[in-house]
């Protein structure tokens, strides 16, 4: 039986390991309707281009140079690469390894208005020829089938993001990496997303997007969201709020990607764009609190309320296991640290705002948040 001072708290573990329970229930459902790739795609009919901004990439872009030239059932396959104001060799890397094969342009100055990754897009775009634009970045490296099976996911849809699987080695990538796809598939419901014509209601990642070029210029393209830092996901609300539709898709298998190779990367990359996330300080706390109420309470109750927190803690980890099943990702014993995974996202989160208040936010030599109201 719960003592009095012990009643209070037990319901209280009931009711979170309740309310993880439930989301833990609407991952399985997402992580059932995800949309996946045919496995062998059919020959793509339409003119296609892919576009890759590169910045200081010397020491990386040769694997995702090769696997794009290496691209099948994609006849006439159009390559378009900007060296954005690299320093460290880039272009000659570039042209080392793809010679002709690829259109290698030189970006020009970043214009006032514009942060750096949009202006780059904007020039590929403009530079392209294809009816459809493949977006990705330096650190994906593509299956030989992955972009024709990106171009048949577009069925019915203006722009749809095959999210790559996530490459994780080191511990603090391990720790939050994963949590890019868990957000979206325990909180985010993508049918409804898929249906909704709400801007806000949209997700997307900028490693790999795929877009139709009618529905992205009617969206104003990448100068509707010229000042974003999370230019990715604004451009899906842009698309949405021009009438088009988006999706999110399965692309473990057609991409992987290693975003951040050490804490350092993961700390100082996740810090430069979560400010933007959540649409206010306000937000970002209540969000916070929220994640740490659900999936870190649960274990600081458990000695209070053995069955309850332990239930609770169990059940998050059930979520990060369903979502790295669905997504190619790292199951145990990886999950079973969620609840530190939630602790360090609150840690990032609160140090993107404090930098962001300081105007001291800085990517690749650049400022990122000068833009920002």
């Amino acid at each position: 039986m719960l003592s009095p001072a012990g009643g209070p708290v037990a319901v209280l573990a009931l009711v979170i390991a309740g309310a993880v329970a439930l989301l833990t229930v609407h991952t399985a459902v997402n992580a059932r309707l995800l949309r996946r790739p045919a496995r062998r795609p059919s020959t793509v009919e339409v003119a296609v281009s892919v576009l890759l901004p590169l910045r200081d990439e010397a020491q990386r872009v040769r694997p995702c140079l090769e696997a794009l030239l290496a691209q099948e059932s994609v006849p006439g396959l159009e390559i378009v690469v900007l060296d954005d104001g690299s320093t460290d060799g880039t272009a000659d890397v570039v042209r080392a390894v793809a010679g002709d094969r690829v259109q290698l342009i030189t970006g020009t100055v970043t214009p006032p208005g514009w942060l750096g990754k949009p202006w780059a897009c904007h020039q590929l775009a403009g530079a392209a020829r294809g009816e459809v634009l493949a977006f990705l970045d330096a650190d994906v490296i593509l299956a030989p089938h992955a972009v024709a099976a990106g171009v048949a996911l577009l069925d019915g849809f203006d722009l749809i993001c095959p999210y790559p699987r996530m490459v994780a080695a080191t511990p603090g990538e391990r720790l939050v990496q994963p949590l890019l796809q868990w957000l979206w598939l325990t909180f985010l419901p993508l049918r409804a997303m898929e249906r909704s014509p709400r801007p806000s209601l949209a997700a997307a990642g900028g490693q790999f997007l795929v877009a139709r070029r009618a529905g992205y210029e009617r969206a104003g393209g990448h100068a509707a969201v010229a000042g974003a830092v999370l230019e990715d996901i604004e451009l899906a609300r842009a698309v949405k709020r021009a009438g088009g539709r988006i999706a999110l898709a399965d692309g473990s298998g057609l991409a992987t990607c290693r975003m951040y190779a050490s804490w350092a990367g993961v700390r100082d990359g996740y810090t430069k764009s979560l400010w933007a996330s959540f649409g206010s300080p306000a937000g970002a706390a209540a969000a916070v609190l929220a994640l740490l109420l659900l999936y870190v309470a649960p274990v600081a109750l458990i000695p209070v309320a053995p069955w309850a927190g332990l239930a609770g803690y169990l059940l998050g980890v059930l979520g990060r296991v369903v979502t790295a099943r669905a997504t190619g990702g790292r199951t145990l014993p990886d999950a079973l640290a969620h609840p530190v995974s939630m602790l360090i996202f609150g840690y990032l989160t609160a140090r993107s705002y404090r930098l962001h208040r300081k105007g001291s936010l800085v990517w690749k030599g650049r400022g990122v948040d000068t833009l920002a109201p």
